[in-house]
């Protein structure tokens, strides 16, 4: 297991000088990550990221950088709505997805990921999120993307989210049977999978995830969660309710040498959560 972190959780130090691309990436490999998920507009301030921006000069850039620093990018995240229902709208969002895969494919990062919208502006949760014809409207919206995926020969993946359009892991596979691309991959989050409905049940749905979606699984994202309400909280692996003995088992059974980012850290906990999943890998 290679493990890393989301950049933009990574902060450099005191002062806007050290938040930027290279002093997170310095700071991500001081802490001992080999890998990091990287979204361009949260660790880069005051640019929009759009197919303009998506530069061979940026790919070359970024790559210079996190190879001064042994750092791989795991995942180039560009987390937009490709359910949208204004087809204009749908055609920009397109096009950052477009700018992306080139620039991933450039830079030498095998996968751009994505979450899987809400049929609305918003990009909330609502009624017809969980509908078919949300997720049909998704499929359209991400087969032209897989597309160039293929021509870029990067691959392209999903994370299902319950909030989202792909909830489950069988949307998720009716998502990868429709399209049928090699390019066409998932990242699972077995966190984004829970809501306080099936929290208690958290074992049985990560296993199913698991048992349906794990030959298709490219990266995986950890964290952990707690009950706040209504809704769960998502903080540093190894802080919350989540058990990731079968999960890390797993990894190590049938995904070698897997990239596997953390998420929700602070400058405070990364540490110390990445030596627990480390310890843990090691123990199972």
């Amino acid at each position: 297991m290679q493990i890393g972190i989301r950049l933009h959780d990574v902060n450099g130090g005191l002062g806007p000088e050290t938040q930027t691309l290279e002093a997170r990436a310095a700071k991500a490999r001081e802490e001992g990550f080999s890998c990091v998920h990287l979204a361009y507009g949260k660790v880069i301030k005051g640019v929009t990221f759009d197919y303009g921006a998506l530069t061979e000069g940026l790919a070359v850039y970024t790559k210079r950088v996190f190879a001064q620093q042994h750092l791989d990018v795991a995942v180039l995240g560009c987390y937009l709505n490709l359910a949208h229902p204004d087809p204009q709208e749908l055609q920009k969002i397109q096009s950052r997805y477009y700018g992306h895969l080139r620039v991933a494919s450039l830079l030498g990062c095998s996968v751009v990921g994505t979450e899987t919208g809400a049929p609305n502006p918003q990009y909330k949760m609502d009624a017809n999120t969980h509908s078919q014809e949300a997720l049909e409207t998704f499929i359209r919206g991400l087969a032209p993307v897989v597309e160039q995926a293929e021509h870029w020969g990067v691959s392209m993946a999903i994370e299902p989210v319950w909030k989202h359009i792909v909830y489950s892991p069988d949307r998720a596979l009716a998502v990868l049977k429709a399209i049928a691309s090699p390019n066409l991959r998932i990242i699972l989050d077995p966190v984004n999978l829970l809501y306080p409905g099936n929290l208690e049940e958290r074992d049985k749905v990560i296993g199913e995830a698991i048992e349906k979606l794990g030959d298709y699984v490219a990266v995986v994202h950890l964290k952990d969660c707690v009950p706040a309400g209504d809704d769960l909280k998502s903080i540093a692996a190894g802080t919350g309710v989540m058990d990731y003995t079968e999960i890390l088992r797993w990894m190590k059974a049938r995904k070698p040498f897997v990239q596997a980012t953390l998420e929700n850290t602070t400058n405070d906990n990364a540490v110390s959560s990445r030596t627990f999943l480390q310890q843990l890998y090691e123990t199972v």
